[in-house]
């Protein structure tokens, strides 16, 4: 199992949360198996979202679609992300 987390900041949760919750047919079509997005508790602009995949090279896949991409341009995110990816130990 790899699970990648994706931490940014964003210039409104709200409306960023909205255009998250409109890939939820691309992640389900890209392998996502699970998915979580979590919130600074002192600042909720700082979100942290992860998604399972079944394999590394389905998670690379995914961060590589033109969708995801779009995505994060027009969801508001400040800066560039912090990426990274694990397996289950």
């Amino acid at each position: 199992m790899t699970t990648v987390f994706v931490r940014h900041e964003v210039s409104d949760y709200a409306a960023w949360r909205k255009v998250y919750d409109g890939l939820r047919s691309v992640q389900a079509e890209n392998g996502v198996i699970s998915e979580a997005v979590f919130q600074s508790a002192d600042n909720p602009n700082d979100v942290t979202v992860t998604h399972e995949f079944a394999t590394p090279e389905a998670a690379k896949a995914f961060m590589q679609l033109e969708e995801l991409r779009s995505a994060m341009r027009t969801g508001g995110i400040l800066g560039a992300p912090s990426v990274w990816l694990v397996e289950k130990a």
